[in-house]
């Protein structure tokens, strides 16, 4: 597991411009390690996971090749990521954890777009995602009112996973790890893309034929641990994952 933390407690974790190209960095790294499934990113100090862009940086930098936090734009990442929420989620804090694909959040968090109080927009994809993640009118309350919300609310709307005590925050993320790491990550990677790329499609039909054009589809047909999956199962033992294609072993 790679685990990304915001380390500007005393600013609540605000992100500045260099935090920006050092999370381009650090999700680039993430990504081309074969040895690294998922990666948790969170926010040090107990108070903050992000209260977005430090507005002392100025707002018209361009956002490294990730987008916003080296990730809001990173839309070939197959590997999942899960925000660790403790604390204020806020402007592009909330974006960068909407971007995730789970968000476990304590039940002192809180979440919102206040970006139009100081005369801003959400720039970090936030405008985007939240209407798909929770519905058009949902969404069009947060991003009007730029007021926050609770994890509680969050829970309900449909943006966060679970809520959790602040002290149960490690072991459920550590549990939801788990859980993931039993799938074989071909597997678990080709799923999260068929998802994110069928939601493009324009109808359910339109997504379940593209499905197996799809590259992350085709290579995890042709891999090996396609096969050790079902092999593992009716042999009653717990499979060895490889990771590889069916042609690196001829």
């Amino acid at each position: 597991m790679t685990h990304i933390r915001l380390n500007r407690p005393e600013a609540m974790n605000a992100i500045t411009h260099e935090m920006h190209d050092l999370l381009d960095q650090a999700f680039d790294a993430f990504a081309a390690d074969d040895s690294q499934y998922i990666a948790v990113i969170s926010g040090a100090g107990g108070k903050a996971f992000s209260t977005g862009s430090d507005l002392k940086d100025g707002l018209n930098a361009p956002y490294p090749r990730g987008g916003y936090g080296g990730l809001a734009e990173r839309f070939d990442l197959a590997k999942p990521v899960i925000a660790a929420v403790n604390g204020y989620a806020l402007g592009g804090g909330f974006e960068l954890a909407l971007v995730c694909d789970l968000i476990i959040a304590t039940d002192i968090s809180s979440f919102g777009l206040p970006e139009p109080l100081v005369g801003a927009v959400a720039l970090g994809g936030g405008l985007h995602r939240l209407p798909r993640q929770i519905g058009e009118k949902r969404a069009m309350d947060l991003i009007l009112t730029s007021r926050h919300v609770s994890a509680q609310e969050g829970y309900e709307m449909g943006f966060v996973n679970v809520v959790v005590p602040a002290d149960k925050l490690d072991a459920t993320l550590g549990h939801y790890c788990d859980m993931i790491l039993k799938g074989a990550p071909i597997a678990i990677q080709t799923s999260k893309m068929t998802v994110q790329k069928g939601l493009t499609q324009g109808s359910l039909e339109a997504a379940i034929q593209a499905q197996n054009s799809y590259p992350e589809f085709v290579k995890w047909r042709n891999s090996e641990d396609a096969v050790e999956g079902i092999k593992a199962f009716t042999e009653k033992r717990v499979p060895l994952w490889s990771n590889r294609s069916l042609n690196e072993l001829d």
